[in-house]
């Protein structure tokens, strides 16, 4: 099983970057009482393999490294301050002090956040973080100041498969005539759309009774999140599409950030990048265990082999939202991953 710490040499040494951090921030390294509480919330479960509930707490262990007592870190998962778009509104106003917050909910107040749920951008974790970590990654972050965000980088939920009960997807045929729900967002709406299937979009707190009354006949979600929500028990298929990269934003209230000093807003920054660095590798090695796990409980589980097909079918979607997106910002990251769509 994977644990949260490292041991032996590397755990030593990780403490001694730690420290050093913290000294090179203006922090000491003897606890102190806490001066700023924040508030992070998400919604999804507290439990130990979930991708925001890990980002959430490997900040909060980050923030103590890099600035020792002077963060005290308050969790509020499993949607105790209402649903994203809810958070993201107290992030805006000021009410909600962090949050972990799924890319296609920013995206319908910062468009160009859609260019991350284009389907089949990107063909690997890797190539993902490569293109968030850079100057692409940096412009959509900025676009969110001006709705009083401040957006310290990109978390992973891991790519979104295909689940349902009718076939697996081996093939773009495969998803024609199937019901699956998406979010509502356009994106994901018009994606199944041109594949031939059938998008019903649906809120996420009524979706598993929907596949299990057959209401619908799958949908479309992370590996983490098909285990932690129990969909094995009611679904028979996984086919790993990995259609699109599920990059979570850590975004902090522009009002918070004022309150900060300087280098408490480095120090902010710091524990950012090194939750982000750590849920990654977390994350990563989840999925390998949990594939097999969803194997043994039932679910007939296989990979897509000709991509190239599905991503023909889904060009028309990259000219429906290109303007939205930006064609600058489009065109640097499909030239950035080697042709993309």
């Amino acid at each position: 099983m994977m644990t949260l710490f490292k041991t032996s040499r590397r755990a030593l040494l990780g403490l001694g970057i730690a420290v050093s951090a913290a000294a090179a921030l203006g922090f000491g390294t003897t606890p102190a009482r806490a001066e700023t509480t924040l508030k992070i919330g998400w919604t999804t479960s507290d439990g130990e393999k979930d991708p925001y509930a890990i980002t959430a707490r490997q900040f909060a262990k980050a923030l103590e490294e890099v600035a020792p007592g002077a963060f005290e870190v308050k969790y509020y998962p499993n949607r105790q301050l209402g649903d994203e778009k809810e958070m993201l509104e107290g992030l805006s106003f000021g009410t909600l002090d962090v949050g972990v917050i799924t890319n296609a909910v920013i995206a319908n107040v910062a468009p160009s956040f859609q260019l991350n749920d284009m389907p089949f951008l990107y063909s690997s974790e890797e190539q993902a973080h490569e293109v968030l970590d850079g100057e692409v990654g940096q412009k959509l972050l900025s676009d969110l100041e001006a709705k009083k965000i401040i957006g310290l980088g990109f978390a992973e939920g891991g790519f979104r498969h295909m689940i349902n009960n009718v076939r697996p997807v081996t093939e773009p045929a495969d998803v024609e005539g199937v019901k699956y729900r998406v979010m509502q967002n356009p994106i994901y709406i018009e994606m199944f759309k041109s594949l031939g299937g059938n998008a019903v979009p649906m809120a996420w707190g009524e979706v598993y009774t929907a596949v299990q009354q057959g209401t619908i006949d799958g949908l479309e979600i992370p590996v983490a999140v098909i285990e932690s929500n129990k969909y094995p028990e009611v679904t028979q298929y996984l086919s790993l599409t990995k259609h699109t990269y599920s990059a979570l934003g850590l975004l902090m209230s522009a009002k918070t950030w004022n309150t900060l000093s300087e280098d408490e807003q480095k120090a902010v920054r710091k524990a950012a990048s090194m939750a982000i660095e750590a849920e990654r590798e977390i994350a990563a090695n989840n999925v390998k265990e949990l594939i097999g796990q969803i194997e043994s409980e039932g679910m007939k589980v296989n990979e897509v082999e000709d991509v190239a097909a599905f991503r023909a079918k889904v060009k028309p979607v990259y000219d429906q939202f290109r303007d939205q997106i930006g064609a600058d910002v489009l065109d640097k990251t499909l030239k950035q991953v080697g042709g993309g769509s």
